[in-house]
């Protein structure tokens, strides 16, 4: 059964989830000596993306790469890369390594993640596995070969890149971060649906360490 997490509002549920995956990332570095992350874009996690930029850490030892991106230049206003400079790496996350979704082979070597944060629509896409998308079977098969690729979402305007199944499956823990009704009821259905092709965040709720969902009104 999938964990929810509630929050009264969005702020409240960055800090919450801020601090938990400040503390996976933390015991990963105590551990091994390194920690490797995955963020998601868009406007839902800006709080969260500032609130976990300003915990204290050893930065330096930590790898961040997104979720997905829009293959746009890295300054245009439709950029993730863009967000993750004015959120997380105006405080002390400066000091982390980024690593881009195209650098496959950085990608390659910094799995497994130890941390993964997901956006959801209300169609129940995450990243940019959308349904209807080009080339989501492959992206969504346990066998992908690579641990992203390019594809095209049905309405966007351009091209996307995004983590495929064995990058999301394979990280120790997994969150997706939701507000709104609208996203509740969605997730609420998606156990009603025939599987991750019709709504993909069935991938990472189904998944060998099933997702934590944190979810304020």
């Amino acid at each position: 059964m999938t964990q929810i997490v509630e929050a009264a509002d969005g702020r409240a549920l960055a800090r919450l989830l801020a601090g938990e995956v400040t503390a996976v990332l933390d015991a990963a570095i105590r551990d091994t000596g390194r920690a490797a992350l995955a963020v998601p874009g868009g406007t839902t996690p800006a709080a969260f993306l500032t609130a976990l930029g300003g915990h204290a850490l050893d930065w330096a030892s930590v790898a961040v790469t997104l979720t997905d991106e829009r293959c746009v230049p890295a300054d245009h206003p439709r950029s993730n890369r863009r967000l993750l400079g004015e959120t997380l790496f105006a405080g002390p996350a400066r000091a982390a390594r980024f690593v881009a979704l195209d650098d496959v082979r950085a990608l390659a070597a910094l799995l497994p993640l130890d941390a993964c944060v997901l956006g959801m629509g209300e169609d129940l896409h995450i990243a940019s596995l959308f349904p209807g998308a080009d080339r989501l079977d492959e992206a969504l098969s346990a066998d992908c070969g690579t641990p992203a690729l390019r594809l095209r979402a049905p309405g966007a305007p351009e091209k996307r890149v995004t983590l495929t199944a064995p990058a999301l499956t394979g990280a120790g823990r997994c969150f997706v971060l939701i507000h709104g009704a609208a996203k509740r009821a969605a997730l609420d259905g998606a156990r009603n649906t025939a599987g991750p092709a019709e709504a993909p965040v069935r991938l990472v709720l189904d998944g060998p360490r099933p997702a934590t969902v944190y979810w304020a009104p």
